[in-house]
C-alpha cells in the first residue's frame, strides 16, 4: 500500500514537472514571436491558413491578396476611420475596454443580437497568433497575447499590424489589398469616404465588401464620416 502511494506521488510529480516545462516553453516561444513581430512584418496568420484550407475544402482555387505597408504608407483617413468604427478609446486603454465589456454583457442579456466588445489590441492578438474560434481556451489565449503586445509594442505598431493583417474580404487582407481591390487605389491615397467604407464593412468583411453591401454598411459609413473631423488631425494618428 505504501509503495502504491509513493508510486502515485512520483507519477504526479513527473506530470507536474512536464506541465511546467510545457508552460515555460510556450511562454518563452510566445514572448519571442511577439518580440520578433514588433520589428518584422508577420508573413502569414493562422486565419489566412484557415481560410486557405476552407477554400481547398470547398473546391475553390487558393486566393490570398496581401501587401504589407508601413505606418507612413497608410492613409491617416483609414487609421481614423478604423479607430472610430472599432475602438474609439484605443489610445487610452491598455488592451481592454472594461466599460465596453460591461455594456456588451448587459446588452447581450437583454437582446438576441450579440454585441462584441473586443478592442483593436484584442483583435490584433487574435488575428496574428490564434485560430478563429469562440472557445474559452482561445479567449484565454487572446487575453494573454493582448497583454503581451500591449507591454511589448507601441500603439502605433499594434494599429499598423491590425491594418495590414485584418481580413477585408474573401481572401483579401490588409489596407493595401483592400484599397487596390475595391477602389483601384493605394492604402496611402484612400480618402475619407473610401476609408469610412472599409471601416464600415469590418464587422463582416466577407459579406459586406463592395460591391454588394447592405444598407447598414452605408449607414455605418455615414456615421463614421460624421465623426472623422474630430479624429483625422489627432497627433496619435500621424
Amino acid at each position: 500500500m505504501g509503495k502504491s502511494k509513493s508510486s502515485n506521488r512520483s507519477l504526479f510529480s513527473r506530470l507536474l514537472h512536464w506541465i511546467r516545462v510545457v508552460v515555460l516553453i510556450f511562454v518563452a516561444f510566445s514572448i519571442a514571436i511577439v518580440l520578433l513581430y514588433r520589428f518584422v512584418p508577420p508573413p502569414v496568420t493562422p486565419l489566412m491558413v484557415w481560410r486557405l484550407v476552407e477554400q481547398k475544402w470547398d473546391g475553390k482555387p487558393f486566393h490570398l491578396e496581401k501587401t504589407w505597408k508601413p505606418w507612413d504608407k497608410i492613409s491617416p483617413n483609414l487609421c481614423a476611420a478604423v479607430v472610430i468604427s472599432e475602438d474609439q478609446d484605443f489610445f487610452n486603454h491598455h488592451g481592454f475596454d472594461f466599460d465596453a465589456i460591461q455594456n456588451a454583457m448587459e446588452h447581450n442579456e437583454r437582446g438576441h443580437h450579440v454585441l462584441g466588445a473586443s478592442t483593436i489590441s484584442q483583435q490584433t492578438a487574435k488575428n496574428l497568433f490564434l485560430w478563429p474560434d469562440r472557445s474559452w481556451l482561445r479567449k484565454g489565449l487572446e487575453v494573454y497575447f493582448t497583454v503581451l503586445i500591449e507591454l511589448l509594442w507601441s500603439k502605433h505598431r499594434i494599429l499598423e499590424c491590425y491594418l495590414n493583417e485584418i481580413e477585408m474580404g474573401d481572401g483579401i487582407y490588409g489596407a493595401e489589398a483592400a484599397a487596390r481591390r475595391y477602389f483601384h487605389s493605394s492604402a496611402r491615397s484612400l480618402n475619407q469616404e473610401q476609408s469610412a467604407m472599409i471601416a464600415a464593412m469590418l464587422p463582416n468583411p466577407r459579406k459586406w465588401a463592395p460591391p454588394h453591401q447592405p444598407r447598414r454598411v452605408f449607414r455605418r459609413q455615414a456615421w463614421v464620416l460624421r465623426q472623422m473631423g474630430n479624429f483625422v488631425g489627432r497627433p496619435e494618428l500621424k
